[in-house]
């Protein structure tokens, strides 16, 4: 099945602006508050998160007709595991030390209510093609809450980003930032940024059809 450039890019930017999984819809927010210390270990997760999302998506899409309504969800958990099984594998190859940075929430990502949401509600319902592309803008959105997260923890918790010097001697790393609560913080002051620009917006287009 084709979809139309416009259509493309609508099924795409939804997980990224409308339906943002960390800004507006506020989801997955373990790994977002429990990884999200570095820039590097935020992003990890976040491309985890979307390779993940794209592939289940996609199979759950193809298999669409042939899984038995009464035992999807298990369904979908054993490939959404599948999937994450090959990430963890993966991360322990490329690097060991971001393996045990990111620890336990790498095996949680089959719990994520991202991924499952996505599968039930949008890739059991729609073609490959576009299950995979609103899948991937999911990931995308998740990847960027990860990382404005990850970003700010790590500029004002140690005074790097992706462990480059940003600062001089002189600084003092607000140690709050790598702690649980510096977590809380910038997430809070990420969703009031968020929501001052998408009601900014609002307001724009109402402006122009009056």
């Amino acid at each position: 099945m084709s979809i139309s450039t416009p259509q493309t890019w609508e099924e795409f930017t939804e997980g990224i602006w409308r339906q943002n999984p960390v800004f507006v819809m506020v989801l997955g927010m373990c790994p977002v508050l429990a990884v999200s210390v570095s820039a590097i270990n935020a992003l990890s997760m976040g491309l985890a998160t979307l390779f993940v999302l794209v592939c289940s998506c996609g199979l759950v899409s193809l298999l669409r007709h042939t899984i038995p309504r009464e035992v999807r969800i298990a369904v979908y958990i054993v490939i959404i595991a599948t999937f994450v099984t090959a990430v963890d594998y993966a991360i322990q190859a490329i690097s060991l030390a971001l393996y045990e940075a990111l620890g336990a929430f790498i095996q949680l990502i089959v719990v994520n209510c991202i991924i499952l949401g996505r599968a039930e509600a949008h890739a059991a319902k729609n073609p490959p093609l576009p299950a995979m592309i609103n899948a991937a803008g999911m990931g995308v959105g998740f990847s960027i809450g990860l990382f404005a997260l990850g970003a700010v923890r790590e500029i004002l918790g140690a005074g790097t980003l992706f462990g480059i010097g940003l600062f001089g001697a002189g600084f003092q790393p607000w140690v709050i930032m790598v702690l649980p609560p510096g977590g809380f913080f910038v997430l809070g002051a990420w969703l009031l940024v968020f929501a001052g620009w998408a009601r900014r917006r609002k307001s724009g287009e109402v402006t122009q059809h009056v």
